[in-house]
């Protein structure tokens, strides 16, 4: 391979050190929410959002309040994106069945899928509050059947933002709370005197928000790791600097660790990306993150060939891959790891992310090379289940079953199957014996 760095981000060794502070500074916040729980709560929540309202938890009442403040063209909007996201969960839904086969005479074999009995769903705010992650996670849930959905969004100018409470509410939240950061997926995880905890944790949200869910997981679940927004590019010469620059600075405009890719076999496309890039930043209103995370987080990368560029990517495995070449459906088929793919220049990422209806909630830091997004099944469990039918079943299962678990050295297991193959089939098995 012949990869060249056109523009490289920071040195890996520099961004290690920065996750190791995030690390440090999450278990400490973690155990203090653990020990103290809505004192420490109510302390964090004045330190990064000086916010301190005589409950975190909206009433019915305040809720309604604060969707009478969306305006009825923002609540069309909101209505539309949710239609979208709501017929796309229904149809993956649709295409999770619940099973019984009968695999021999006699045995019956099947799974049940049953949704996650609560749901803590995490809506972030900051610079930019996400009205759309409430679609994504609450909605979701809430087809999946979820019986207990509560999410959490930090205030925003010291005051819950109108359009997150309707797009929770109308999403299908049972509770919602006013609380942003390390505080919020803390206190719905590990409960508090006021929060009971969850199941299952969700959504996407800064560095800190992300290792807070990572060190989490085991005690409750988590959908996957969702940190700061990365963004790939693959293309040809069938498209322009322009547009690749836009939609490279569109997302890098997340935070200001946000990275962002381009990978090209055209040298000259890489040039004019870079020259649009700083054209763009000069105009752009959120330059000042933009530009930081393009610095620190940007790279360009040329490849001689679509092998090369399909290599490449696999390997670096981001969160949106926007592909815009002359073989957009062979990219389909080749790449593997993954967030979500978008195909073509009539496609942007900006789209998945609010309203086409595909779930925003994606895997960064490679892990899509071992897991997919959030999506209606991530709040379901599969369960297996067995049964045996007739005595002819159980005495030939249990034969099988006695002499396997001998092979291992498991006496008690042994007879478990013996103790079958003597009631249902008649035959004398001496005790600690396997089956003939």
């Amino acid at each position: 391979m012949s990869v060249r760095r056109l523009k490289s981000s920071k040195p890996e060794i520099q961004k290690k050190e920065d996750d190791i502070k995030v690390k440090t500074m999450v278990e400490a916040t973690l155990q203090d929410v653990e020990k103290r729980g809505d004192n420490a709560v109510r302390e964090l929540s004045l330190k990064f959002d000086k916010y301190n309202p005589h409950s975190f938890s909206l009433s019915e009442s305040e809720i309604e309040a604060a969707i009478q403040k969306v305006s009825t063209r923002e609540m069309n909007d909101i209505k539309f994106a949710q239609e979208q996201i709501r017929k796309f969960a229904n149809e993956q839904l649709k295409s999770l069945k619940d099973i019984e086969v009968e695999t021999l005479p006699g045995v019956i074999l099947g799974h049940k899928n049953i949704p996650v009995q609560s749901v803590g769903c995490y809506v972030p705010g900051g610079k930019f509050p996400m009205v759309a992650s409430a679609h994504m996670s609450v909605l979701t849930a809430s087809v999946a059947g979820v019986p207990r959905i509560i999410a959490s969004a930090p205030p925003v100018n010291g005051q819950p933002h109108p359009a997150i409470v309707a797009a929770m509410k109308l999403g299908g939240a049972h509770e919602i709370y006013v609380l942003g950061g390390i505080q919020a997926v803390a206190a719905m995880a590990l409960g508090t005197e006021t929060i009971e905890p969850v199941h299952m944790l969700v959504g996407p949200g800064n560095a800190f928000v992300a290792e807070a869910k990572r060190q989490l997981f085991g005690r409750v679940g988590i959908d996957l790791f969702a940190g700061p927004t990365e963004t790939m590019i693959i293309a040809d010469k069938t498209v322009d600097g322009e547009m690749c620059a836009t939609d490279l600075l569109g997302q890098a405009e997340h935070g200001y660790n946000s990275p962002a890719c381009l990978i090209t076999n055209s040298e000259k496309l890489a040039q004019d990306t870079l020259n649009e890039i700083d054209r763009i930043l000069k105009i752009l209103p959120t330059s000042e993150t933009a530009k930081v995370s393009w610095e620190d987080y940007g790279d360009i990368i040329l490849c001689d060939d679509h092998l090369e560029m399909l290599s490449v990517a696999n390997e670096m495995a981001y969160e949106h891959v926007q592909v815009m070449t002359e073989r957009d459906e062979w990219y389909l088929e080749n790449m593997h790891s993954y967030g979500a793919l978008f195909l073509g220049p009539r496609t942007n990422v900006a789209n998945g992310d609010k309203v086409i209806g595909t779930n925003h909630t994606l895997p960064t830091k490679k892990a899509g090379r071992y897991t997919g997004g959030l999506w209606v099944g991530k709040f379901l469990k599969t369960h297996s289940y067995q049964k045996i039918k007739t005595d002819d079943a159980a005495v030939k299962i249990g034969e099988y079953g006695s002499r396997l678990c001998m092979l291992e050295g498991f006496v008690g297991h042994a007879e478990q199957c013996n103790l079958r193959v003597r009631r249902y089939g008649g035959k004398n098995i001496p005790f600690g014996s396997a089956a003939e």
